[in-house]
């Protein structure tokens, strides 16, 4: 059947604004991805004491998470059940191996579905909408994580998330469709999405070392590279910091969730100002570049924590920054459906996810080695990790101003003008 004549038959069961309940299903998606991860960086404190890890076994045990989850094609939902049968340091690193490639197609399947769902003055805010998930899932994280490791131990803990992710996979394979093909989109959302996402066509799809030859998928991949080992360090490693700067796990639960709800903030301050500024006549490229400034200098503030272990300062500090992290991130999330074709968006989402990965695993094995040659410094242990975290970010905001510009490559039709 024609998609016009099924638009037809089923005008009156159409959704308004169904693009944003698409919007909502990734962004339940991200919530419990992230409750998922969250399991063990929260446990990892009591972990460390019942199974004798050091830091570098913990970095480890989380290295093996991110290696999947760099090179991850496919969801394997079954697996994030499986890190409650763990019993050691190599099952507690097999599963969340496991866990990691189960996990890694959620950021380029949300980017391509933006892609496909939004046009370009709400791209920002519609990738700020789902990825706040991941803050969501680490702030609602300890709520429920802890009061269930507290009554009946850590395996049920970890069984718990794995349940949510069955029940989101069903609302997914029922709901989810093309623009072109859904049966409950409305005519008049439906032209105001294919307008846009037709806008720009080739003959042939762009090749994958095409696609590397270009310094636009070189900024993308540095925005999630010099900006998520930063995040990774606050969701897994947050808890230890705490205990390092001498604050104890139950006291420090409000420090551990207030960056995620600064984060949280900061994704849609990201999206809806840039947004507001493309509104206002500003160009995608200049709006997007203007979040990724601001979240480049607001990291920085990371580097003051060192001179503290006042823990109310220490959230303050960390809340802003996790904001402009946040700002940053979203934008780097959003630049593959600003830049590329359809078809290539989820591509070059998945090159910056593997570059983030890659990011995280040498900063994660130099965390465990730093963090454990320096206990003898006490407080201070932790202190050129967080300078390096408030650096790294401002670094690639440079390189990403100066690799995402306009090129011969637009004129030729591979990427998007900016």
């Amino acid at each position: 059947m024609a998609v016009t004549e099924q638009v037809a038959k089923t005008r009156t069961r159409a959704i308004p604004s169904l693009r944003w309940w698409i919007g909502g299903i990734l962004f339940a998606s991200t919530v419990i991805n992230y409750i998922d991860r969250q399991t063990l960086s929260i446990l990892a404190p009591y972990l460390k004491q019942d199974f004798h890890w050091t830091n570098v076994d913990y970095a480890n045990i989380a290295i093996a998470f991110r290696v999947a989850y760099s090179i991850g094609q496919t969801v394997c939902g079954p697996v994030s059940l499986l890190t409650s049968l763990a019993n050691g340091f190599r099952s507690f690193a097999l599963f969340r191996f496991l866990l990691g490639a189960g996990e890694s197609a959620n950021w380029p399947g949300a980017s391509k579905a933006v892609s496909e769902w939004f046009p370009k003055r709400e791209r920002g805010l519609a990738t700020a909408f789902y990825d706040s998930g991941s803050s969501i899932g680490g702030a609602v994280a300890p709520f429920l994580i802890l009061p269930i490791y507290f009554r009946w131990g850590w395996r049920v803990a970890f069984m718990i998330p794995g349940l949510l992710g069955f029940l989101w996979l069903i609302v997914w394979r029922r709901f989810y469709r093309r623009p072109e093909e859904h049966p409950l989109l409305g005519d008049g959302e439906r032209e105001m999405i294919l307008a846009e996402t037709r806008e720009l066509t080739t003959t042939r799809k762009t090749r994958f070392g095409e696609l590397l030859k270009l310094p636009q998928t070189w900024g993308t991949i540095i925005s999630k590279m010099f900006t998520d080992p930063v995040w990774f360090f606050v969701t897994d490693w947050f808890p230890i910091y705490l205990v390092a700067k001498g604050i104890a796990p139950k006291s420090g639960l409000i420090a551990v969730w207030i960056p995620f709800l600064a984060t949280d903030l900061g994704n849609f301050f990201g999206g809806a100002a840039s947004g507001f500024l493309i509104r206002r006549g500003w160009t995608v490229g200049a709006a997007r570049k203007a979040l990724v400034v601001f979240g480049g200098l607001g990291v920085t503030l990371l580097i003051p924590t060192i001179f503290t272990k006042d823990l109310y300062v220490i959230t303050l500090l960390f809340a802003i920054a996790t904001f402009s992290y946040a700002s940053f991130s979203t934008i780097a999330n959003v630049l593959p459906t600003d830049l590329f074709k359809s078809d290539s968006v989820a591509t070059v989402s998945g090159f910056s996810g593997t570059g983030a990965g890659i990011g995280t695993i040498v900063a994660f094995e130099l965390i465990g080695y730093f963090s454990d040659a320096r206990q003898a410094t006490a407080t201070h242990a932790f202190d050129p990790i967080v300078i390096a975290a408030g650096l790294i970010p401002f670094v690639g905001m440079i390189l990403v101003l100066l690799l995402v510009r306009n090129t011969r490559a637009t004129e030729a039709g591979l990427v998007r003008r900016i």
